[in-house]
């Protein structure tokens, strides 16, 4: 049953509309309301992420996606923001705006076989409702599938729909990677895919940031990350910037424990070093 208490950014339950695969939430980086997308209804996801706030993550891939009923959720949600008694009911004042319709929810978008679909069919809504142009169409991904075609095509058309792809970018190191993310991906992988997704549709790399076991981010992780960004500018890659951002909302994982929110003085310290690196930079503590 669809709740009706007034949302709050530090509360992202993919249910509290009803739905399978749209949810509403107040975006604290987005500074607004953000129609989420969720094609991982099943709680799988290709990483495992130790600050991820899914219960029950599982390793696997989206389920078939059901067209019709994401398209029928995505309107009724849309008509109920943009005609209805949403905003003055489930919206605290001043973030009384719809800033985009995002592809998150629990587990890795482009693992759906239909991702490109879905990407056209959000098109196709999203012109129904007059809102080309008009809001942002963001993928969050950890961009470990955008060598795959079907990705690519995705990524092509979401570029047409004023798309943003918001590149999970944790650490520049294999340990890093192994350790926040839970995948043997090599940052040289990481780094050719990103070049792929950055070609095809306005990038950001999304960073996440926290103590483990009480210490933050140790000297040579940040060296790495920084040399990391003066590498995507020296080669070229068209990066927009940096979203940097801490811990919000508690880990649901085994791992949550050791995991604690940094000051937001670390965060703009660590933000200016990236800066110099040579990146813009979108601090959200």
């Amino acid at each position: 049953m669809a709740r009706t208490a007034p949302l709050s950014p530090r509360d992202h339950d993919r249910d509290n509309a009803g739905m399978t695969y749209v949810y509403p939430v107040v975006s604290r980086r987005a500074g607004g309301v953000s129609v989420g997308i969720n094609l991982n209804p099943n709680n799988a996801c290709n990483w495992a992420c130790v600050y991820c706030q899914v219960p029950n993550l599982a390793r696997g891939t989206a389920p078939d996606i059901d067209l019709a009923q994401l398209d029928a959720e995505l309107r009724a949600m849309l008509a109920d923001i943009l005609h209805g008694d949403f905003m003055l009911t489930r919206v605290p004042e001043g973030v009384r705006r719809l800033n985009d319709i995002a592809l998150s929810g629990n587990g890795e978008p482009t693992s759906a076989r239909a991702f490109p679909q879905v990407i056209e069919l959000i098109g196709r809504v999203m012109e129904d409702f007059d809102l080309l142009g008009k809001i942002k169409l963001v993928l969050i991904t950890n961009g470990s599938l955008a060598d795959r075609p079907r990705v690519q095509d995705g990524l092509r058309k979401m570029a047409a729909l004023n798309g943003e792809v918001w590149f999970k970018f944790d650490s520049a190191t294999a340990a890093g990677m192994r350790a926040v993310n839970q995948t043997r991906i090599t940052p040289a992988k990481h780094f050719e895919r990103l070049a792929v997704a950055a070609g095809l549709c306005p990038t950001w790399l999304q960073t996440c940031v926290f103590a483990l076991d009480g210490a933050p981010p140790g000297d040579a992780e940040q060296a790495a990350y920084l040399d990391a960004v003066k590498h995507v500018t020296q080669q070229g890659i068209p990066v927009r910037g940096v979203l940097l951002y801490g811990l919000a909302r508690p880990s649901m994982q085994p791992q949550a424990g050791r995991l604690s929110a940094l000051p937001a003085e670390w965060l703009e310290t660590f933000a200016e070093k990236i800066r110099v690196a040579g990146l813009p930079v979108r601090v959200t503590p």
